[in-house]
């Protein structure tokens, strides 16, 4: 693949990845292992309120071909197959559930120095097509990205977005919501290993003239250690905890609470996973 702009999923990431990633109110418990014949399989076991559920999965790469098989406990099957370079600079991935035939997806994914291509089509009798652009380099980089409803014949969605990368920062504007809001966001690496950071995101919504300003950060404690916080301006604090118990294996406690409402409880998650 190339070492372009990457894909339009891509822009903002970074800052959503610290303001929103590892952060849980539930209780999860993962175990990974692997077979001699190289399955990967993983186990999640999953409480979100009164309701547990669970998962089975199952990851086997064969040359440019990686399967990846989930079975839930709602009988639920999910299929994606992914190929890479079944043409030059191209990835293909095809998903689908079971017993939903309806959802079926078919998206290509294209790579290029100086661009990136995607296309995503519903497998149905009334796909909805998607299709993104990002151009640019792994410096700077703008974006777009549509929705197509074949069945009504209207859009579902147009984004736009740009992105600038820095060694130790890297910052993102996105139009969205079919122009109706606008978010950006700063990130800034404090160490080498960009393991810690603080971050800032600001969102307004035109239409209702409701803004949101998030600011939060990651410091490591050490390299098995590592706190995270956030705070919006709606008052709500949130903050975790991970350590790496064995090598690979990750326990995250987290919490987040309303500062303009302490008489409310507090909420808790708790996430265990447990790899080879």
């Amino acid at each position: 693949m190339s070492k372009g702009p990457g894909l339009f999923i891509d822009i903002g990431k970074k800052a959503k990845d610290l303001l929103t990633k590892d952060y849980t109110s539930d209780q999860k418990f993962t175990v990974s292992t692997y077979t001699g014949t190289g399955v990967a399989l993983t186990s999640t076991a999953l409480k979100k309120g009164g309701l547990s559920t669970g998962d089975v999965a199952a990851v086997y790469k064969y040359k440019n071909t990686q399967f990846d098989v989930k079975v839930d406990t709602d009988s639920n099957i999910s299929t994606t197959l992914t190929f890479t370079e079944i043409l030059p600079s191209t990835k293909t991935i095809a998903s689908f559930k079971v017993p939903d035939y309806n959802s079926g997806k078919l998206e290509i994914q294209y790579f290029h120095d100086h661009a990136t291509f995607t296309t995503t089509i519903g497998l149905n009798q009334t796909p909805g097509i998607d299709v993104t652009s990002t151009i640019g380099t792994p410096a700077i980089a703008f974006g777009a990205e549509a929705g197509y409803d074949t069945t009504s014949g209207n859009f579902t969605k147009y984004t736009a977005g740009i992105s600038v990368t820095k060694p130790d920062s890297c910052a993102s504007i996105i139009l969205g919501d079919k122009g109706d809001s606008i978010k950006a966001s700063y990130v800034h690496y404090l160490d080498q290993t960009k393991r810690s950071a603080a971050v800032g995101e600001i969102s307004r919504r035109f239409s209702t003239n409701e803004n949101t300003f998030t600011v939060g950060g990651a410091y490591a404690v050490d390299h098995l250690t590592l706190i995270k916080a956030k705070l919006n301006n709606n008052g709500r604090l949130g903050a975790l905890l991970q350590h790496e118990v064995v090598p690979k294996s990750l326990l995250t406690i987290s919490g987040e609470f309303d500062t303009k409402a302490l008489d409310k409880s507090p909420r808790f998650g708790l996430a265990l996973a447990l790899k080879p």
